[in-house]
């Protein structure tokens, strides 16, 4: 299939695409004229990627998991070699919900002190 239909197929632009081939995080094959061309297993590496971004990793992380990943679908095992790395995603997710968690504090503050709730 072509970018355009992956594209449809998973919602993500073409541009990302295109720059998600450039990081080394899709490998399409080609036409003899050139264009790229995607298979399944490319259309279920996306909706692996998007997982992935959507829990916080970035894209050096999610390049580490995709050569590792086991299953067809789009919740797969990784590999053991990579818990260090998944604690780590846990830890800064734990990081994260504690600055929210402040920042919901400073909010809640100030309406408190403008006499709202």
């Amino acid at each position: 299939m072509k970018i355009g239909e992956l594209s449809k197929r998973t919602g993500v632009s073409i541009r990302m695409l295109r720059y998600y081939e450039a990081e080394g995080l899709l490998k399409p094959g080609r036409t003899e004229s050139g264009y790229r061309d995607y298979d399944l297993a490319e259309v279920r590496t996306v909706e692996r990627i998007k997982l992935l971004g959507a829990v916080g990793m970035t894209l050096p992380t999610i390049l580490q998991f995709l050569p590792c990943v086991r299953g067809e679908g789009p919740i797969f095992e990784p590999c053991d070699e990579l818990r260090v790395t998944l604690h780590e995603q846990i830890r800064l997710v734990e990081e994260k919900t504690e600055k929210l968690a402040q920042s919901r504090s400073v909010l809640e503050t100030f309406l408190q002190e403008i006499g709202e709730r």
